[in-house]
C-alpha cells in the first residue's frame, strides 16, 4: 500500500516502515495488527487484538536489536538470545543450544531466525492482504517459503509454509514455531487447553531453579507433581507475582493439532491450529515472576511459550536425531505446513480451534 495514499479501511498492508534499520511488513484488518520483521527471520513482533488493544506476545526488556548492527558475532550463527526480543520466531534446523551436523555448526535455535528474508506483497485490497517471504539458509541447503494472509472482519492470521531440501543428500532438521506470550496478557494468569495425553518434563538444567514440576518425569496431562511432591495442575498459569519458578516441558501424544491460552479474568485468548502429524510436540517453556538471574534475563522475565515443534527435547539437532524425533528430507523433498492463529473473546475452556480460526468452547 502506498505511503502517500494510505487506505484507512478493510484489510491493509504496508512495507513503508523500518525498525532499527530492519525492513518491516505490517498487516491489518478491523480486528488484528500483525507486525513482521523481514530482516530478522520474519519474526512476528506484534499480534494485537484491536478491539481490546492487547498484544498477546512477549516483548523482552532488551527490546528490538538488529543482528546486522553489532560486532558481537555473525548474524548467521550468533547467539539467539543476544537478539531475542520475544514474539513468534520460525526456527530451523536446530532447536536448542549449540549443535553440529555434517560439518555445520549451529548456535541457539540456528539458523533462519537471525538472517534477512526476501518478500513480495501478493495481495493488497480491502478484501484481503497477503505477503510471501522466502529464504535460503546459509549453513544448510534448505529453502523456506512462507505466506501470511488476513481476510476482512476476522481475527485470524493464516500461515502457509514450505521447506525444500535442495541438497543432493538426505538432510535432518528440527522445525519449530517459537510463540511466547507476555504481560499484560499474562498478568492475571491464564489456562491452557490442548488435546495432549502426556506431559514430559525436561531433566535438570544448569541455573534452572526453582522448577515448577518434578524434573525428568512424565505425567498424564494436565496433572503433574511439584519437586516437593505436591499435585500441580499444569494447565493453570499463575498470575504474575504469585510464585517464582522456571520450567521446560513438552506436551506429547497430541490427538489433534491445536491449543488455546485464555486469560479467564479478561475473557480474552489466543489460539493456534496446526498439523499435529508434522508438529508432534508442544514445547512448554515457563518463566514466572522474574526469577531467572544472570544472562540472559537478569531477573526481568515473565513469560509462557507454547511452541509447536516437530521434535524434542531442547537439546539440539544431534539429540533429536539420536532419539528419532528429527525430521529427514530426501534430496528435493518438500514438507508443508498450514497454520492459523486467532484472537478470541470468552472466558470458558476451549475445546477446539478450526483450520479457519473458529474457536469452540465447552
Amino acid at each position: 500500500m502506498s505511503l502517500g495514499r494510505p487506505r484507512n479501511h478493510g484489510c491493509r498492508i504496508t512495507d513503508a516502515w523500518a525498525v532499527d534499520g530492519m525492513r518491516t511488513v505490517i498487516l491489518e484488518n478491523e480486528q488484528l495488527r500483525v507486525v513482521v520483521l523481514v530482516d530478522k527471520g520474519t519474526d512476528i513482533i506484534e499480534f494485537r487484538y484491536k478491539p481490546r488493544d492487547v498484544d498477546f506476545l512477549l516483548s523482552t526488556p532488551n527490546g528490538l536489536r538488529n543482528p546486522a548492527r553489532t560486532t558481537l558475532s555473525s548474524p548467521t550463527n550468533g547467539p539467539f538470545l543476544d537478539f531475542y526480543s520475544g514474539g513468534w520466531n520460525d526456527i530451523l534446523p536446530n532447536g536448542g543450544p549449540f549443535s553440529s551436523y555434517k560439518g555445520a555448526e549451529f548456535g541457539q535455535h540456528g539458523e533462519i531466525s537471525l538472517i534477512p528474508w526476501e518478500y513480495a506483497i501478493l495481495e493488497d485490497s480491502p478484501d484481503g492482504v497477503a505477503v510471501k517471504f522466502w529464504v535460503r539458509s546459509v549453513r544448510t541447503p534448505f529453502f523456506v517459503e512462507k505466506t501470511l494472509r488476513l481476510l476482512p472482519g476476522r481475527a485470524a492470521l493464516m500461515i502457509d509454509e514450505r521447506v525444500t531440501n535442495e541438497a543432493g543428500e538426505p538432510m535432518h532438521l528440527m522445525w519449530g514455531q517459537h510463540i511466547a506470550f507476555g504481560r499484560p496478557f499474562l498478568d492475571e494468569g491464564a489456562v491452557v487447553d490442548v488435546p495432549a495425553r502426556r506431559l514430559l518434563v525436561n531433566s535438570p538444567m544448569p541455573n534452572y531453579e526453582p522448577r515448577l514440576y518434578q524434573p525428568d518425569a512424565a505425567f498424564d496431562w494436565p496433572n503433574a507433581t511439584s519437586p516437593q511432591g505436591d499435585p500441580v495442575d499444569a494447565s493453570r498459569i499463575p498470575p504474575f507475582g504469585e510464585l517464582k519458578a522456571q520450567e521446560m516441558a513438552y506436551l506429547a501424544e497430541l490427538t489433534d493439532g491445536w491449543y488455546a491460552i485464555t486469560n479467564v479474568r479478561r475473557g480474552l485468548g489466543f489460539g493456534v491450529r496446526f498439523d499435529h502429524t508434522l508438529y508432534r510436540y508442544i514445547w512448554y517453556w515457563q518463566q514466572h515472576g522474574n526469577v531467572a538471574q544472570g544472562y540472559p534475563w537478569w531477573g526481568r522475565m515473565h513469560t509462557v511459550a507454547l511452541e509447536p515443534w516437530s521434535s524434542y527435547p531442547t537439546g539440539g539437532l544431534a539429540e533429536a536425531i539420536a532419539n528419532g524425533t528429527a525430521l529427514q528430507l530426501q534430496p528435493g523433498q518438500q514438507i508443508t505446513s498450514s497454520m492459523s492463529a486467532v484472537a478470541f473473546e470468552g472466558g470458558a475452556r476451549v475445546t477446539g480451534v478450526s483450520a479457519d480460526g473458529v474457536v469452540q468452547f465447552a
